[in-house]
């Protein structure tokens, strides 16, 4: 019960993180463009991040159970994923890096199942899993967001150039609130669910070791013997999520908003609608996609269109980099943490 204890105040500090470190994608162009205040801003996404981590479920269900086989995760293995992709987030973060949040948990989680399972390889579901809805999005969603987010700003550029400037970034200026508050919602049914499989996973397997068998009646909600995620689980992680969100994550938003491109506000429109199109669409088939992937490659694909040679090149390479590092290097540490959990306890 203590080692649960521990598991579900890692995964809210994870949440947290994700809700500052992530969330500031949704918000990184319309704080940008000036369309809204940092403060406005901030509380627009903490509520729309909120709605939308109330939706759903699929994403939960790929997290907590699709990925690594559940009969070998022990509560050491949660717990040790969790700091993995904590560790990785703060790292993250504090160089201004939009990683992804969700490949760092991921990996976590397979890298301690895979010390978890002394190296048996079987443990981790590649086929079914980790390749179609994990590896294959990670790269092709990134392309998506840029091929998709200046064909969209291509178009724009159509459709608006008889109208004169000032028409255009009042008229924007009111629809990049619409497409922010979409951004926040399509982030929070993603992201927050990942969080939310990982508790249920947690409840799960603490319920098959029978480490719950000893409560009181009045903890009987903590008792999950089938995989099925407890409505005050959502509530929990939504709340964590949209309190991160809230914290703010102001050097992310130095970097996606005004390092990689400048940007305005038709700009902004057209980089969240592409992202919200994409996320909202993986959302519906359980794919854990890395909201921080589109939303990025989004903007770059709007700078791109808009004056190619304008884009911050090695600003981009940065991220990439931070990118291609994540799932090994998380997976590396939550495997190294299971391990050396292990060795201590039997010392």
């Amino acid at each position: 019960m203590f080692t649960f204890i521990i598991v579900v105040l890692a995964a809210i500090m994870f949440e947290y993180t994700n809700g500052f470190h992530d969330a500031a994608n949704a918000i990184a162009t319309v704080v940008s463009t000036k369309v809204l205040t940092p403060r406005q801003a901030i509380a627009m996404a903490a509520f729309f991040n909120l709605t939308g981590a109330m939706l759903g479920g699929a994403v939960a269900s790929t997290v907590g159970k699709g990925l690594v086989d559940t009969n070998v995760v022990t509560m050491t293995t949660v717990l040790c994923a969790l700091i993995a992709a904590f560790v990785w987030n703060i790292t993250t973060w504090w160089f201004g890096l939009p990683s992804s949040s969700s490949h760092a948990l991921i990996g976590g989680l397979c890298g301690a199942a895979l010390a978890t399972a002394r190296g048996n390889w079987s443990v981790i579901k590649w086929s079914t899993a980790l390749w179609p809805k994990v590896i294959v999005p990670m790269l092709s969603s990134p392309v998506m967001g840029f091929v998709l987010g200046g064909l969209i700003m291509f178009l724009l550029f159509v459709a608006l150039h008889r109208f004169t400037p000032h028409f255009v970034q009042t008229t924007f200026g009111k629809l990049q609130i619409f497409s922010a508050a979409w951004m926040a919602h399509s982030h929070g049914t993603n992201d927050a669910q990942k969080t939310m499989g990982i508790i249920t996973l947690a409840l799960f397997t603490g319920t098959k070791a029978g480490s719950f068998n000893q409560l009181p009646p009045w903890l009987d909600f903590l008792r999950t013997p089938t995989f099925i995620m407890p409505t005050w689980v959502k509530v929990l992680c939504a709340l964590t999520m949209a309190a991160g969100t809230a914290a703010g994550g102001w050097r992310i938003i130095r970097t996606l908003g005004h390092r990689v491109v400048k940007l305005q506000p038709v700009h902004g429109f057209a980089a969240e609608t592409t992202a919200a199109l994409i996320i909202q669409g993986a959302s519906l088939y359980g794919i854990p996609l890395s909201t921080t992937h589109v939303i990025s490659t989004s903007i770059m694909g709007v700078g791109a269109v808009k004056r190619f040679s304008g884009m911050k090149w090695t600003v981009v390479e940065r991220i990439i980099w931070a990118w291609i590092f994540t799932l090994p290097a998380t997976a590396l540490l939550g495997y190294l943490l299971e391990r050396a959990v292990v060795a201590f306890a039997s010392t």
